[in-house]
């Protein structure tokens, strides 16, 4: 095999492995297409390196019972960290990716990458000595509201985080930890942290991360679609119509980040002299149903599903699942499910699952997770 192939086949059976989809190389065969020899190499590679076992057997389906296949359980703990333009959700879970502890702290991402990083760094430090004493850091996953290269680390030209252009994020943070450490967007982390909650519910699935921006990843297969640098999914500076033309922190106008985000939502209360001018006031004054609020709301959920029509028809997915701050407003997901249903052609929406996520606020950390155990080498040293 090429080196490359070999990789990528290797990411991808321990994924597959690590989210259950398969438990023995006949599995590995049906799930990668690729020829039984293939999959041999590959296990053999992932047994030699220790990060796989192989033992016992499982149920027989006619042939030889199969040898079970699973990933190694390793002692440790890893660390997780989400950051939003405000705040930044940080965590710590063990190597087969259950959450064992999180804090959300107050950020800036605008004070740069070096504050940053530092208070992301000194919660990592508290959550570690408060609930894992004596534990072993194994690997460190941060993911930014921005486009990331992956696996690379850098951001390139992230509207909404100035300052960062261009910062090798991995880099920084290997600097201040001596442990495998992985990078991504956002929006992905959490898609993968959907998938795997769901347990491989849907076979293609768009995630949109609504909260105080908007960001979007396709589910193929089990795996991320990432695109030819990393950048796939900016659906935030998609134009859409009715946005009124205004400017985008991107410097372009009528994105779909000005109409349908959380920041554009606050802004346009505030307009209006309301008093819901974050997040958290706007999904309590939907609760308590005001009108101005709600009529806002739904407008934006509108618009959103106006930006995903396009998408259901050309990629005809199984599943569109929307997370983020604003997933937990129904009228927000009703909104954008209603605009689907009349935009996209009814053979694209017949059979097409559209709600909010089941993987929650914590998506992005579970997602770190997966990656850290499916892509590092995250044993014990």
């Amino acid at each position: 095999m090429e080196p490359s192939i070999s990789a990528t086949l290797r990411d991808q059976t321990l994924s597959l492995l690590a989210s259950g989809t398969v438990t023995s190389r006949a599995d590995l065969i049906e799930a990668l297409q690729v020829a039984p020899s293939t999959v041999t190499s590959v296990v053999r590679r992932l047994l030699e390196e220790g990060v796989i076992l192989e033992e016992g057997v499982g149920r027989s389906t006619g042939g030889r019972r199969p040898r079970i296949l699973r990933l190694r359980e390793t002692n440790g703990i890893l660390a997780v960290a989400e950051l939003g333009g405000r705040h930044a959700r940080v965590g710590l879970c063990a190597p087969d990716g259950g959450l064992r502890a999180t804090e959300e702290v107050a950020i800036d991402i605008a004070a740069g990458p070096t504050e940053v990083f530092e208070v992301v760094a000194a919660t990592v430090d508290r959550l570690h000595a408060a609930t894992a004493p004596g534990q072993e850091l194994l690997g460190v996953g941060v993911a930014l509201p921005g486009p990331v290269e992956f696996p690379g680390g850098r951001l390139i030209g992230p509207a909404r985080m100035p300052g960062w252009s261009g910062v090798d994020a991995r880099a920084r943070l290997t600097e201040r930890f001596p442990v495998p450490v992985v990078v991504d967007n956002d929006a992905k982390a959490a898609a993968i942290g959907e998938y795997v909650t769901r347990r491989n519910e849907f076979g293609d699935m768009i995630y949109v991360k609504a909260g105080t921006g908007i960001g979007a990843c396709l589910v193929s297969g089990g795996q991320i679609y990432r695109g030819g640098r990393g950048l796939s999914g900016d659906v935030t500076h998609v134009r859409v119509a009715d946005s009124g033309e205004r400017e985008c922190s991107c410097g372009s106008r009528g994105c779909l980040e000005t109409v349908a985000s959380g920041a554009a939502l606050a802004r346009q209360l505030a307009e209006q002299g309301s008093s819901a001018t974050t997040i958290r006031h706007i999904v309590a004054a939907v609760s308590d149903a005001d009108p101005t609020v709600v009529t806002m709301v739904r407008h934006a959920g509108r618009l959103l599903g106006v930006a995903l029509s396009g998408l259901v028809n050309f990629l005809n997915p199984d599943a569109v699942v929307i997370g983020g701050a604003l997933s937990s407003l129904d009228v927000y997901v009703a909104a954008t499910r209603g605009m689907l249903y009349e935009r996209c052609l009814p053979s694209m929406t017949q059979s097409l699952t559209i709600e909010a996520s089941v993987a929650g606020p914590d998506a992005a950390l579970v997602g770190l997770g997966h990656l850290l155990r499916t892509t590092t080498d995250v044993r014990p040293s």
